[in-house]
Order: C-alpha cells, then sequence, then structure tokens
C-alpha cells in the first residue's frame, strides 16, 4: 500500500488544507492526544513529511501534560539543552513575551548550536495577542532546489559553525530582561558545532540547507566572503515563494520538521501578551552528502569561583584563553589567540575519524585531547563574551560577519 493511500485511510485528502505551494497544511478534524491510533499518528508524520509543516486548529484540551502524552508519539523527549524543561514536564519550553527570551524574531532552525539537534518541534498557543504575533516558516529543502546547480555543488562541500553565543549587544530591539536571559540562562553552557550546510533528511532523502541565526562562520571561508555567502543561501531559504505564515488563535498546534525548515515569530504586538509552549523530539546527528557527521566542537559550562578564571578551549585551529569578570574591576576581559598545528586541520582531517565526532561504539570524543568536551568558566553579571581569533594566513579561522542575534530557543 502506498504512503497516499495509508493517508487517505487514515485522514481524508478533504481534511488536509494546503496552506501555501511549497510549504504549509492544515489538518482538520483530528483532536491530538497521547492515545491516537497508530494509523493516525503515522499519516500524521506522512503528512508533516510532505508539507515541512502543519497545522491543527481547536486545541484547547490540550494542557502541557497532554502535549506531551501526543508528542511522544513522534519520538523521544527532548528538553532545551541550556534552557531546560518547565517544571513537571520533560521538555516543554514555555516563550512568554513578559519575560526575557520569549521573543524569537530571528530566522532560525531551533537549537542547531548542538550536534543532534531536535527532529521535530511541537508548538501550543496559550495566550495570543489580539493583534500580530504571526510565526513565518520556510521550506529549505526547496530553497536548495532553487540554488542553480554550481550553487548546489558550493554549499554541498561547505560546513558552518554554529553557536548559541555571540555579540547580543547589537541587538537593539533586546531589553535589559532579554541580555539578562541570554547571559544567565541561554549561555549557561556555550556550545560550537560544525555543521555541514546541506544535510541529507534521514527520512526523505531530500537535501536540506542547514544556516539561520546560529551560523557564526563558514569553515575555511574568511570574513568578508562568508558573509556574502550566507545572504545568498539564506537569501533562498526566505524568498516569499518558499514561505508559509500562521496567525494565531488561542488553542493552535504548529507542528514542524526541524531538519528542513527555518522559522520567524513576527515581533509586532508591541506590549500584547504573548505565551507559546513548545515540546522537542530528539534528532538525528546530521549527515552530510559525502556520509561525514556533524560534531559538537566545545562545550562549555559557567561555573562561579571567587575570583576570574582562564579556560582554554579548542577553537578551529586556535588555543584561547578566556579570561571571564566575576564583576571586579581588576579581573577585565581579554582574550589572546594563538595558532595551533595540531588543531589545524579541516573538517576532512580531524583526528576523530570516522564518525566526526563519535568512537565506533557511538559515543562521544573529545575534541581535543586532554580537554575534553566541556571546560568550565566563570559567568557573571553580564557573562562571558567568547573572543574572537584573529586570522591566519588563509583567513580559515576568521569568523562570518554580520551575525544576527536573537532572544531565541
Amino acid at each position: 500500500m502506498t504512503k497516499t493511500a495509508t493517508i487517505d485511510n487514515v485522514i481524508p485528502r478533504a481534511d488536509i488544507i494546503k496552506r501555501a505551494a511549497r510549504i504549509g497544511a492544515e489538518i482538520r478534524n483530528v483532536r491530538l492526544s497521547g492515545d491516537l491510533p497508530e494509523q493516525t499518528i503515522g499519516a500524521i508524520n506522512e503528512v508533516l513529511l510532505e508539507h515541512k509543516v502543519i497545522f491543527f486548529r481547536d486545541q484547547g484540551h490540550l494542557d502541557d501534560a497532554e502535549q506531551e502524552g501526543f508528542a511522544v508519539r513522534l519520538g523521544k523527549l527532548v528538553p532545551h539543552p541550556t534552557v531546560g524543561a518547565t517544571k513537571g514536564t520533560a521538555s516543554i519550553l514555555e516563550l512568554d513575551s513578559a519575560r526575557g527570551g520569549g521573543r524569537a524574531d530571528q530566522w532560525h532552525t531551533d537549537v542547531t548550536f548542538v550536534d543532534a539537534y531536535p527532529k521535530i518541534s511541537i508548538l501550543r498557543g496559550v495566550e495570543v495577542p489580539p493583534f500580530g504575533g504571526d510565526t513565518i516558516w520556510s521550506n529549505t529543502a526547496a530553497a536548495y532546489l532553487d540554488l542553480p546547480a554550481a550553487l548546489q555543488k558550493l554549499a554541498d562541500e561547505l560546513w558552518a559553525v554554529h553557536s548559541n553565543a555571540y555579540d547580543y549587544a547589537v541587538k537593539t530591539r533586546a531589553s535589559e530582561a532579554d541580555r539578562k536571559h541570554f547571559d544567565e540562562v541561554f549561555t549557561g553552557t556555550i556550545y560550537e558545532t560544525e555543521h555541514p550546510v546541506v544535510r541529507v533528511h534521514p527520512e526523505t532523502g531530500e537535501r536540506t540547507l542547514v544556516l539561520g541565526n546560529f551560523v557564526q562562520r563558514f569553515v575555511g571561508i574568511p570574513k568578508y566572503d562568508g558573509q556574502r555567502l550566507f545572504d545568498l543561501f539564506q537569501s533562498h531559504v526566505t524568498a516569499p515563494e518558499n514561505t508559509v505564515r500562521w496567525s494565531w488563535k488561542q488553542g493552535d498546534v504548529a507542528i514542524w520538521d526541524n531538519r528542513a525548515t527555518q522559522h520567524y515569530a513576527v515581533n509586532d504586538y508591541g506590549d500584547q501578551h504573548r505565551v507559546v509552549r513548545r515540546a522537542t523530539i530528539d534528532g538525528e546527528v546530521p549527515v552530510s552528502v559525502d556520509g561525514r557527521h556533524s560534531v559538537t566542537r566545545i562545550k562549555a559550562t559557567k561555573q562561579a569561583p571567587a575570583s576570574c578564571l582562564i579556560a582554554r578551549n579548542a577553537f578551529h585551529g586556535f588555543a584561547h584563553e578566556h579570561v571571564v569578570s566575576n564583576g571586579a574591576p581588576s579581573c577585565g576581559r581579554r582574550a589572546a589567540a594563538r595558532a595551533s598545528p595540531a588543531l589545524g586541520r579541516s573538517p576532512d582531517d580531524r583526528p576523530d575519524r570516522p564518525g566526526h565526532g563519535r568512537t565506533a561504539a557511538g559515543k562521544d570524543r573529545d575534541p581535543v585531547p586532554g580537554l575534553g568536551r566541556t571546560s568550565d568558566i566563570h559567568g557573571a553579571g553580564r557573562g562571558p563574551r567568547l573572543s574572537r581569533p584573529r586570522s591566519s594566513s588563509n583567513g580559515s579561522a576568521t569568523p562570518s560577519a554580520g551575525r544576527r542575534t536573537s532572544r531565541r530557543s
């Protein structure tokens, strides 16, 4: 039996309403719960793979427990790696516009600063403003197909560094509460992960672009050129023809394939109150078109000692010394970058091949011998800003320009 026949036997095609040509569909006459038959869950997943994001109205019966009860039918629940989960839940993340970090108004794919970022997100509208507050999704598989063949080939070969640590000060609309949340919670653990710019979708086989706001730079590409490459590829992702826009009502649920989409929460509702709650499903480590895997290179946890602490990290061919202040004027903030031949390798010849960061038994390797995957660094007040390396002679360690900051999760 074909997948289409299976869907038609469970969810009539008349109840699947396309919202745009390339992305988005609304499913009607389905009451989401953890008790849905296996065939219905399978049909929902097939519609999701086809349309990338699906919408359900009138799901006001869901609370946090019911939302997770349904979500777990799609896979293993996973909390946000730095913010954690709402008390009493396994994965629920509340985004409240009245609190810091509650407005995700930049284009992004959820949590790409870790290697195995979530494969599916399930978002529920709890409190919806009387105007504004829409969310826009884009289809990153369609964006890849729109690229000319030469640009597809280039994208296939590129790798990018994603991180949750960037200069938040340039975010002009960030409130003091947003900054506090960013410094004390969102970057409580700092990650840097290398992803292929193009990953192969594990269920559909499609090639999708892995970009968005967490991209810091391209591996082996100088800052000046990297920004232009990012803008070029990202412009295909956010082209209006590749997007769908959803106007929320209380009780709505949106489910998206986080491996094949980006999204943007439009911040156009002023001081009106908006609350949404998200459950996330654990994902796979992305695989490039030539079979290489994403890998987390830095995972640095902030702690609170009584004085300044020097933490050394591996950072794309450089050893970095971060001096992080606890608020004492004598500590200050400075960083020194020194070239390290032992670390100056491309993603193709790292010593942890095969498996790109994983052992044959599937366990994480230390990115640098003697350092491990976690270094403890102290953060107080505004918290640390990781210093960026100076350019090497070929510019390969220069970060990409134009970081788009966001209050996101």
